[in-house]
């Protein structure tokens, strides 16, 4: 397995791609978009030059691990000769559910079809092909080439092949695999984002600010950045996309997203990437100044 392709070029999906290309593999980097796709080799690149300085690769390593990318606006294009395909859309259902329709038609039968959802249903995104056996979730962390962890969800229907290829794969790129069930959040988001929605709620009701907050979990829970921060990095929509996805997968009100944050998300208060969240970002990416409506 060395031709791997990955759909979307943002966040996640260019780190998925720098991930793969660092440890020798071949990437077919895919995006409707030219413009994003040439920001993600923009991130890509910043990135391995920060590893540079840090002595972590050098720069023939951040040359080979360039060479190794080649991107596509053509989906089909892009994944004809891959062996393995990990999607790394939008997290919104239809979109997801339409780009695996796609796949099942241009990816070789024996491709193995992977998805980053975060929370989806990987049962419910294989019932749009006809090899639900071959489809799997990798649900990979923010900073992808930073951080250890990747999610494998089982779907109802993946084989166990397709289940030891991709831990074995994950270990290869110097990850650690966790096995999960399909349930709605898996592990990570079913335990993070109700304490997110919770700290939101916390602010909403009044009982602290956002430095607060997050200075209590910071030093009380020894988290490395709080809650309200960390919603900001993750970003305000996707927060509420998950939590939507629990709530409706469960009918359990815990799940229930604050009405402070849908409000944020309709106003394009979205965090880091808007600009503006639970801190404003309009002269650094750190969170080092609470947004004025939170202003005491």
């Amino acid at each position: 397995m060395k031709n791997v392709a990955v759909i979307g070029a943002g966040t996640m999906g260019n780190g998925i791609a720098h991930t793969f290309a660092q440890n020798g593999f071949k990437v077919q980097l895919i995006d409707l978009n030219e413009a994003a796709l040439k920001r993600g080799i923009e991130t890509i690149t910043k990135n391995l030059d920060r590893m540079v300085i840090k002595d972590k690769i050098t720069e023939a390593d951040k040359t080979e691990t360039l060479s190794n990318i080649s991107t596509f606006t053509d989906l089909t294009e892009g994944v004809e000769y891959a062996s393995l395909v990990v999607e790394a859309a939008t997290e919104n259902v239809d979109l997801k559910l339409n780009i695996f329709k796609q796949l099942n038609e241009a990816c070789p039968e024996d491709t193995i079809l992977a998805t980053n959802t975060s929370s989806i249903s990987i049962t419910q995104i294989a019932s749009m092909t006809s090899r639900p056996e071959m489809v799997i979730g990798m649900h990979f962390m923010n900073p992808v080439p930073i951080m250890k962890l990747v999610e494998i969800i089982r779907g109802y229907n993946t084989s166990n092949e397709v289940m030891e290829t991709i831990i074995e794969l994950s270990k290869t790129i110097g990850k650690i695999p966790v096995e999960v069930n399909d349930y709605p959040g898996f592990v990570a988001n079913r335990i993070l984002m109700p304490m997110i929605n919770e700290s939101i709620e916390t602010l909403y009701n009044g009982v602290a600010g956002v430095e607060e907050i997050d200075t209590v979990m910071k030093l009380g829970m020894a988290h490395p950045m709080g809650p309200l921060q960390l919603a900001d990095f993750i970003g305000l929509d996707v927060c509420l996309s998950i939590l939507n996805v629990m709530y409706d997968g469960f009918k359990n009100s815990k799940y229930a997203p604050c009405p402070l944050l849908i409000n944020m998300v309709r106003a394009g208060k979205l965090g880091i990437k808007s600009g503006e969240g639970f801190y404003d970002y309009s002269n650094s990416k750190k969170a080092e100044t609470v947004a004025k409506q939170f202003l005491k």
